[in-house]
């Protein structure tokens, strides 16, 4: 079977990483959540009262920084350590999303990152999800796919997602303002900026279930590599 690199590139909460961990599991593929290394740099920016607007203080961070993924057989899933300590769960906290967008924009973090990103992509088989996946992380993958789904829609699901946490003092505005700020940042940094590739297909799942979606995408992977 010919394995092939997908990227999935998209806006804020419009069910990436849900979707490519449905797609790297019906594919028996490798998922890699570039959204968590990220995330996962910003939480440790935050615990070590980093300034970012100082190079070295930021090369210096980045050369303590080890991250790894691990499976979690528990879960069923790949969590993420941050220095053999598994954040998993504390990269998703709030505080992280309104940093996140900031912390990615800065060109020696995503240098840091893709490199790392690049060196998983070798072997082929997997599935990463991020904002430059298609773009610059792997701009010659055999998949593209680009995801976009209505405002409203995505804020009510990463309300859900953050009230299923135990996080229930966050209201549909604050999270809101939070996604159209994340949104911003990222569409217009300098350094890789969220933009549709030329050749990424177009994924608009507004009102699409998982399994709907996760069809539509197999026929693709059909289509790129001659079977699944």
């Amino acid at each position: 079977m010919k394995k092939i690199v997908i990227a999935i590139d998209g806006y804020s909460s419009c069910g990436k990483s849900t979707m490519a961990k449905q797609l790297a599991t019906a594919l028996n593929y490798v998922f890699i959540d570039s959204g968590a290394m990220y995330r996962a740099i910003t939480l440790y920016f935050l615990n070590n009262n980093i300034d970012i607007k100082n190079d070295t203080a930021v090369s210096n961070a980045l050369n303590n920084i080890h991250l790894k993924f691990v499976y979690n057989e528990a879960e069923g899933k790949s969590d993420i350590l941050l220095n053999n300590e598994n954040v998993e769960t504390a990269i998703r906290e709030m505080k992280v999303s309104e940093y996140v967008s900031t912390v990615a924009a800065i060109e020696a973090v995503r240098i840091f990152a893709v490199a790392q990103q690049q060196q998983m992509g070798i072997a082929k088989g997997i599935v990463m999800d991020g904002r430059d996946i298609g773009t610059t992380v792997f701009p010659n993958a055999e998949l593209k796919i680009f995801v976009t789904a209505d405002v409203d829609t995505r804020v009510q699901r990463r309300l859900t997602e953050l009230h299923n946490k135990g996080n229930m003092n966050i209201s549909f505005a604050e999270v809101k303002q939070n996604l159209i700020s994340r949104d911003h940042i990222d569409s217009t940094r300098t350094i890789s900026p969220l933009r549709q590739a030329a050749d990424a297909l177009l994924l608009d799942n507004t009102h699409l279930t998982r399994e709907e979606q996760l069809n539509i995408i197999l026929n693709w992977v059909k289509e790129r590599s001659g079977n699944y």
